[in-house]
């Protein structure tokens, strides 16, 4: 079926569509309401499989930064300065 959308359209069919659509919708709505009293708790109880990691040791070597290479000032990334986006800009070509 065409619908004229340049008709006039009558306000009060229209109020009273939506006052119809809105009570359908209030009536599938839960009545009930979940409330959360701390976020940190919402993940205290939940376990993963083969997720216990306390056994383990993270170790990692750290590397000083060599002399031809720099840090990006946008990610923070050490980079090698064949990177560089622009000579003299200490910004690297992924985040130019």
């Amino acid at each position: 079926m065409a619908t004229d959308y340049d008709a006039p359209r009558d306000a009060e069919a229209t109020a009273a569509e939506q006052t119809a659509s809105l009570d359908a919708l209030r009536a599938q709505a839960p009545t009930t309401q979940v409330t959360v009293d701390d976020e940190a708790n919402l993940l205290e109880d939940l376990e993963l499989p083969g997720a216990d990691l306390s056994h383990e040791i993270l170790a990692v070597d750290v590397v000083p930064q060599m002399a031809d290479e720099f840090r990006c000032e946008k990610c923070f990334l050490v980079v090698h300065r064949s990177r560089r986006a622009k000579p003299g800009v200490d910004v690297c070509v992924d985040c130019a």
